[in-house]
């Protein structure tokens, strides 16, 4: 499976593990670079001091292999993340919300690959004025923070293929082999996968939230927030709590007051399901009732699945 992205980042497969916020961390990264990917350390969620171990204990493990880090622009601690990656040499950044021109020239001068992440063709293109390597393009079926547009990557795939020349990789609601052959014919030269690598045993987060995940129906999940920065979580306590209040039409600054300080890590890392904020992609209601996986396992599944449908599309 050779192509743009495989050739710039010197991997095997065009597969790309999302740097989700306590999710990603050093051992799922490892992992998925070790099976062939590019594996991303979530950043975003992270003090400089646990990402320069995280750094340290992936670089270790994946001995020579590509690996990067993600981090959202808008983080104030990203130019902590920049002078670490600075430090260790690591050799790709994935980039998002915010403008791909604040740190793309800084991080080319020494020697990173770039990719940002968008959610419109509007945004891919300002990517290629930025001189980003890799353009990510992000539907609205992701988990977490999404873009305002709330597009399909369906739509959102063409429309930033025909936006831009720049290599480009397909996210959101991409968990199989199947859906890995669609965003091909569709335009991207590469898949971001979130979901189905936080499921995975080598995921950072609790097995609570993962099991709460392996047993989600459709529509368990729902775009909400989007006064402050729109979100997709998992219908729980919390949920209804802030649905409640957007119903009531809160403002932004009293729907911050609800969410308070770490409702994300005490959901998603410390297992509380209830109280939590809970973050997954729609595509988690595909897995329902499936046993963990790990990334090997993962992998191989969707890799033998994007074979067994090339085969039984060219037939």
């Amino acid at each position: 499976m050779s192509n743009r992205i495989t050739e710039l980042f010197g991997i095997q497969y065009p597969i790309i593990a999302g740097g989700m916020a306590w999710c990603s961390g050093w051992r799922l990264a490892a992992a998925v670079t070790n099976a062939g990917g590019l594996g991303l350390i979530g950043a975003g969620s992270m003090t400089a001091e646990v990402l320069e171990e995280n750094i340290t204990k992936c670089r270790d493990a994946v001995n020579g292999k590509p690996y990067g880090v993600n981090i959202p622009i808008v983080n104030p601690l990203a130019p902590k993340v920049m002078e670490l990656v600075e430090k260790y040499n690591v050799p790709v950044v994935f980039t998002s919300a915010g403008s791909p021109k604040k740190w793309t020239s800084w991080l080319h001068e020494r020697g990173v690959k770039v990719a940002h992440v968008v959610a419109s063709s509007v945004f891919a293109k300002k990517c290629e004025d930025a001189g980003v390597d890799v353009v990510v393009a992000e539907g609205f079926e992701a988990g977490g923070h999404n873009g305002r547009e709330e597009t399909t990557t369906m739509c959102l795939i063409p429309a930033v293929r025909k936006a831009t020349t720049l290599p480009l990789v397909a996210a959101g609601g991409i968990a199989t082999g199947d859906a890995m052959l669609a965003a091909e014919a569709l335009g991207a030269e590469g898949v971001q996968i979130g979901t189905r690598f936080a499921i995975t045993r080598e995921s950072s987060a609790h097995d609570a939230f993962k099991q709460m995940c392996l047993n989600l129906n459709e529509g368990d999940t729902k775009l909400i927030l989007k006064k402050l920065s729109p979100t997709r979580l998992v219908n729980n306590k919390f949920r209804a709590v802030l649905e409640e209040a957007e119903a009531n039409n809160a403002t932004a600054e009293q729907l911050l007051e609800i969410i308070g300080v770490g409702r994300a890590k005490l959901g998603m890392f410390d297992g509380d399901i209830d109280n939590g904020e809970l973050e997954i992609g729609q595509i988690a209601a595909l897995f329902k009732g499936r046993e963990m996986q790990t990334v090997d396992e993962a992998m191989e599944e969707m890799l033998a699945e994007y074979a067994a449908a090339r085969e039984r599309i060219c037939r």
